[in-house]
C-alpha cells in the first residue's frame, strides 16, 4: 500500500493531468487537495483530449473514486458544467465516483466581481489572476466568512450566511471598486438548485480517505498549479492563493502526514510560465517561439500563451527541498527533439555572487542571470519509444542530468501526450 502525492515543481502546466491519469490505474482513490477552477489538467486517451478543472484526473477510470478535498474552492456552476460535459462524452460521473468534501468552500458571484474589479483598478500593476474568484474565496475562508458545501445543502443556513455577508461585499464593490453589486435574490435563485444537484456528492471526504488507507488501498493526491505559485513558497505576489506544495495534501484532504509515502515532482523538460512574474530562463527568440509552438503552450483553463524558456534546475532543486520529492516525472521531452543544443540553468549570477539557491526576494530574482550548462540535442522522433535504453543517447543524457542536478531520481518520462507515450523507470506505487 502506497499513498502518493503528485505536484508541479515549476510554475504549473507541467503535465500533472497526464501522469495522474496514468498512475490512477493502480490507485483506488484520486484526491484533489487545493486550488479551484483556475487549474486545467489535460488528459489524452485514445487520441481524445479531456480537460478537467475541478474533477480529479482519475475520472477517466470508471472504477476509481475521485474526491474533491476541503482545501479546494469550488464554483458549483462550473463543477456541474464539467460533470455534464464529461457525461456527454460518455464518461460516467455520479455520486458513485465523484465526491466533494462538505468542508470545501464555495466560490460566490461576489468573489468573481471582486476579482475582476481589483484587477481593473490595478491597471498595469495587475497580478494576472484568472478572474474566477479563487483569491477572494480563500480570503473569506481565512477571515471565517466563507460559505461551505455543508451550508449550501442546508437552505436555511445558506440564506442566513449569504444575507450576513452580502451587505459588506456590496459596499466594497460599489464604493471602493466602483463595480456592479451582487443581488441576493439572484444568487439564491442560482445556487439553491445547485444544492439539489450536488447534494448526493457531498460527504466527509477525510473519513473516506482514511477508510481506504486502513483497508490498504492506494491513494493518489493531485495538486494543482506548481510549487513556485505557492502562496508561501512561490514568487510572491505573482502566485496563486493556496498552498500548492505536497505538505498541503494533508491539510487539504484531511489525512495525517505519516500516511504519505512518496511525492512525485512534475518537471517539464523546459520551463513555462503563464501571466506576470520573474522568469530567469525565459527566451525571447526563435527558440522560445519554437518551443511554444511545438509544445502547444497555451493555458488549458485561460487559453493564455505561456512564456517559454530553458529548463531551470535552481527552480527544480528548490521544489525538491520544499516538497521532499522522492521522484521526478519529466514531461514533454519530445518537444525538444530537433534542437542542436540544449541549455540547462544550474545556478544564477547575481551581481558578483553565484547563487545555488532560489532567492525569495523578487528584486534579487529579477536581477539574476542564468548560468547555463550546454548539452547536445537529438533529432530523432522519440514519441514511440517505450524503454529508456531506446532513447537517443543525448536524450538519455539530458534526462539523467536533470535527475543529477535536481538531486532526485527520475521515475517517469513522458515522450508524447497520450498514456502510451510514457516510459516508467520505477513504479511510484
Amino acid at each position: 500500500m502506497s499513498n502518493i502525492v503528485v505536484i508541479g515543481t515549476q510554475w504549473g502546466d507541467e503535465g500533472k493531468g497526464k501522469v495522474v491519469d496514468l498512475l490512477a490505474e493502480k490507485a483506488r482513490m484520486v484526491v484533489r487537495f487545493q486550488g479551484g477552477n483556475n487549474a486545467g489538467h489535460t488528459m489524452v486517451v485514445g487520441g481524445e483530449s479531456f480537460i478537467s478543472h475541478l474533477i480529479p484526473s482519475g475520472i477517466l477510470h470508471p472504477d476509481k473514486a475521485c474526491l474533491i478535498g476541503n482545501g479546494v474552492v469550488v464554483d458549483p456552476g462550473v463543477l456541474i458544467e464539467e460533470i455534464s460535459h464529461l457525461q456527454d462524452r460518455g464518461i460516467s460521473v455520479g455520486p458513485h465516483n465523484l465526491l466533494i468534501s462538505e468542508n470545501a468552500h464555495l466560490i460566490m458571484p461576489y468573489h468573481k466581481l471582486i476579482d475582476h474589479g481589483r484587477e481593473r483598478l490595478k491597471g498595469d500593476n495587475k497580478i494576472g489572476t484568472t478572474g474566477r474568484g479563487i483569491g477572494p474565496c480563500y480570503e473569506d475562508k481565512a477571515t471565517r466568512r466563507g460559505i461551505r458545501f455543508c451550508d449550501l445543502i442546508d437552505p436555511d443556513a445558506f440564506r442566513e450566511k449569504l444575507s450576513s455577508i452580502l451587505g459588506e461585499k456590496n459596499f466594497y464593490l460599489k464604493e471602493f471598486l466602483k463595480s456592479e453589486t451582487a443581488d441576493e435574490a439572484a444568487i439564491l435563485e442560482e445556487y439553491l438548485p445547485y444544492a439539489e444537484v450536488l447534494r448526493p456528492h457531498v460527504t466527509n471526504v477525510s473519513v473516506l480517505i482514511n477508510q481506504a488507507v486502513k483497508a490498504g488501498q492506494d491513494v493518489l493526491f493531485e495538486g494543482a498549479q506548481g510549487t513556485h505559485l505557492d502562496i508561501d513558497h512561490g514568487t510572491y505576489p505573482f502566485v496563486t492563493s493556496s498552498n500548492t506544495v505536497a505538505g498541503n495534501a494533508c491539510c487539504g484532504a484531511g489525512i495525517g502526514p505519516t500516511r504519505i509515502h512518496g511525492v512525485i515532482g512534475m518537471v517539464k523538460a523546459y520551463t513555462t510560465r503563464v501571466g506576470r512574474g520573474p522568469f530567469p530562463t525565459e527566451l525571447h527568440d526563435k527558440v522560445g517561439d519554437l518551443i511554444q509552438e511545438r509544445g502547444v503552450e497555451f493555458g488549458a483553463t485561460t487559453g493564455r500563451r505561456r512564456r517559454c524558456g530553458w529548463l531551470d534546475t535552481v527552480v527544480v532543486r528548490n521544489a525538491a527541498r520544499i516538497n521532499g520529492l522522492t521522484g521526478l516525472a519529466v514531461t514533454k521531452l519530445d518537444v525538444l527533439s530537433g534542437l542542436k543544443t540544449l541549455k540547462i540553468c544550474t545556478a544564477y549570477q547575481y551581481k558578483k555572487d553565484k547563487l545555488q539557491e532560489f532567492p525569495t526576494n523578487l528584486k534579487v530574482l529579477e536581477q539574476c542571470e542564468p548560468i547555463y550548462e550546454e548539452l547536445p540535442g537529438w533529432s530523432d522522433d522519440i514519441t514511440a519509444i517505450q524503454d529508456i535504453d531506446d532513447l537517443p543517447k543525448n536524450a538519455g543524457t539530458y534526462v539523467k542530468r536533470i535527475g543529477e542536478l535536481a538531486e532526485t531520481p527520475v521515475q517517469i518520462i513522458s515522450v508524447g501526450p497520450g498514456r502510451e507515450h510514457t516510459i516508467v523507470l520505477q513504479d511510484p506505487f
